[in-house]
This record gives C-alpha cells, sequence and structure tokens, in this order.
C-alpha cells in the first residue's frame, strides 16, 4: 500500500471524517477479499494547519501576490508530509485547492485534486447543471466551473456577494467543529432557493457534508428533495484507490 499524505485542519472535524473514511473504506476493501482482522489499512501521516491562521492569510480575487502567505503555509505542511515519506498528498479542504497551482510548486509528490475527484463523480449523475457551495473562495472563484465544464456540465454563475456571505456564515457558525442541530435545516433553505430541478449540489466544503451523516461515505446521494455530490467522499474515493493500487 502506498502511504497518505493528509494536510488538515482546515477544519479539524472533516479531517478526522477523511481519517476515518480512508480506514473504514480500506477495510471494507480487504473485507471483501477475504482478509482477517485486524484489516489492513494504508499508512497515513497527518499534517494539521491552524484554521484561524489560514483564514486570517487569506488574499484576494485576482491578486496574486496576496496570496503568498497562505500558499507557504500549505507548501511548508505539504513538504513536511513528503519529507515523512508520504507517496501522494490530499488537502481534506477544498478552499486550499483554489491555490493549488501555486501550493504545490516545489512539492515533488502527486498531489490528488478534490476538483477532478468530484467533476467525475457530478458526470455519473447525468445532471447538466451544477450548484456550488462552500467558503466564499471556493464560491467567488471558478476553478468547479471549469472542471465541470470539460465534464460537459454547467456551473451556476457567481451569485451575488450578500448570498456569498451567507454560506461563508452559515460554515462559520453552524458547521464549525462538525454539524449543529440547525445546521441542515439551514443549508436546505439556501439550496431551496438557489437549486433548480435536476441540479446537482456540490457540498464543496468539507464540512457541509457532516449535516447527511448517513451519506458521509457516498460521493453522490439524494436527500430532502435534492441531488447532492460529496466533494470529500469522492476524493477520499480517490485516495483510497490511489492507495491500494498494486
Amino acid at each position: 500500500m502506498k502511504k497518505i499524505g493528509i494536510l488538515g485542519g482546515v477544519g479539524w472535524a472533516s479531517t478526522i471524517d477523511y481519517y476515518r473514511a480512508i480506514a473504514e473504506g480500506a477495510g471494507r476493501h480487504y473485507a471483501e477479499r477475504g482478509y482477517g482482522s485486524p484489516l489492513p489499512v494504508p499508512p497515513m501521516t497527518i499534517e494539521s494547519v491552524t484554521q484561524a491562521k489560514t483564514r486570517a492569510l487569506r488574499g484576494t480575487a485576482d491578486d496574486e501576490a496576496s496570496w503568498s502567505a497562505f500558499d507557504a503555509v500549505f507548501r511548508d505542511a505539504l513538504l513536511t508530509l513528503e519529507q515523512a515519506g508520504c507517496d501522494f498528498g490530499i488537502i481534506a479542504s477544498n478552499t486550499p485547492h483554489a491555490r493549488l497551482h501555486a501550493i504545490r510548486q516545489g512539492v515533488t509528490m502527486p498531489i490528488l485534486s478534490i476538483f477532478d475527484a468530484t467533476a467525475v463523480a457530478t458526470k455519473t449523475t447525468g445532471a447538466k447543471s451544477a450548484l456550488v457551495l462552500g467558503t466564499s473562495v471556493t464560491m467567488q472563484a471558478r476553478h468547479y466551473a471549469e472542471r465541470l465544464a470539460a465534464e460537459g456540465i454547467t456551473a451556476n454563475d457567481r451569485l451575488p456577494e450578500d448570498q456569498i456571505a451567507e454560506m461563508q456564515a452559515l460554515i462559520d457558525t453552524e458547521f464549525y467543529g462538525g454539524a449543529s442541530a440547525n445546521a441542515r435545516h439551514d443549508l436546505l433553505a439556501f439550496c431551496n432557493r438557489h437549486a433548480a430541478p435536476g441540479t446537482a449540489i456540490l457540498l464543496a466544503c468539507t464540512e457541509l457534508p457532516l449535516a447527511f451523516p448517513q451519506h458521509l461515505d457516498d460521493p453522490v446521494f439524494e436527500a430532502d428533495g435534492h441531488l447532492f455530490v460529496n466533494p470529500s467522499a469522492a476524493h477520499v474515493a480517490a485516495a483510497l484507490k490511489e492507495a491500494l493500487s498494486e
């Protein structure tokens, strides 16, 4: 098995779920092949960065230089994982993937993109349109839209800034440290306003899928009258495929 490097901490609750999902997914893989207990689990190293610090270091759109300090934190974390002997890395967060082109500079180990894994999962739904939900960085950027377009899927136009701010506030208040009692209700209210029938809704912040605990390992699922794509589960599936490949 290949060793996985997990860059986590943004936030810590979803980092825990990445580790759980990888371990349980590997267990299912080997149980289906007749292995006995204890079931094999890929070796992993987690490098956890401080979310309060990385949030404060966010740059501004269209100002590449303003992101240099943010990029450096994640680059240093990936280099630490590389030095720990990891064969490849995953960043357990959507937001830094918008900066992956800069973050991975000087890093030689492969980094699995959550954009790629999610686009492939979304294509399996047959949906032709998608609504991308996440942090303000994710919703303001067009990285998901560009990758989805390569699969023949049209992402939503950029939402008004007050709606993007509303989603960021929802993540900060109802999803910090896990999903609150109100998280699912408030998230669905947002979806009901913005998602037309047949639209695939991308839960493109690694905390958002925590509102649907019964679907944490499902890259695609239906709930409450909506079609959802879980980028975290799609990312984990890609990591398992890479780690368990011969």
